[in-house]
């Protein structure tokens, strides 16, 4: 009886390992934004990578929290996005907004900011790194910026959208970016990457 006992446990270790084996990650495309390798800080201070955001759809801003002209307008189209994405589907996006400003721009900032805002749910992240690797990002998302007084950038509006594997799918740019469509499109984004 022994024996049965340790070749079923046996057997029943050999199969699951065989099935967390069979599990295959998915290669990155050539043109995926999680091959950028910097380090970021969210609105909690956790030091990630891009690659962390993996898995969602991402809807994407650079702002700075001090920004007083465009910043503001940007920051209502991402909340304009969010109420019109389906609930269903807001557990898997996120919501990222990306600070051009890192000096100013603390982790502790950004989620006053962030509280203040009412964007306190998960599926609202905001991130900080080195001017570096913010300019890199910001060159990826064809996005420009420039330092105009110690306190002021003349920037880009852009909203971009990204897949789950960090595909750019497509950007919004101007003051009056039309908030409906790119829900529709990050509805649309979340339901094809849901059939993979």
């Amino acid at each position: 009886m022994k024996r049965i006992i340790i070749f079923i446990f046996s057997l029943l270790t050999l199969v699951s390992c065989h099935q967390k084996t069979d599990k295959v990650v998915k290669e990155l495309p050539a043109d995926s934004i999680f091959h950028l390798t910097s380090d970021w800080q969210n609105q909690n201070g956790t030091t990630l990578k891009l690659n962390d955001l993996r898995g969602k759809t991402l809807v994407v801003v650079m702002i700075y929290t001090s920004c007083k002209t465009a910043c503001p307008i940007l920051v209502a189209d991402m909340k304009r996005i969010e109420k019109s994405i389906l609930e269903k589907n807001l557990d898997k996006i996120s919501l990222v907004l990306v600070s051009i400003d890192p000096e100013v721009d603390t982790p502790q900032r950004l989620k006053e900011f962030a509280n203040t805002g009412g964007m306190d749910k998960s599926h609202w992240v905001f991130l900080r790194s080195n001017e570096e690797a913010t300019q890199e990002f910001a060159n990826v998302l064809s996005m420009k910026y420039k330092k105009i007084s110690p306190v002021d950038f003349s920037h880009s509006n852009i909203i971009s959208i990204f897949n789950p594997d960090g595909e750019l799918i497509i950007q919004e740019e101007g003051a009056n970016i039309n908030t409906q469509k790119v829900a529709a499109k990050v509805n649309e984004v979340v339901e094809i990457s849901s059939k993979e």
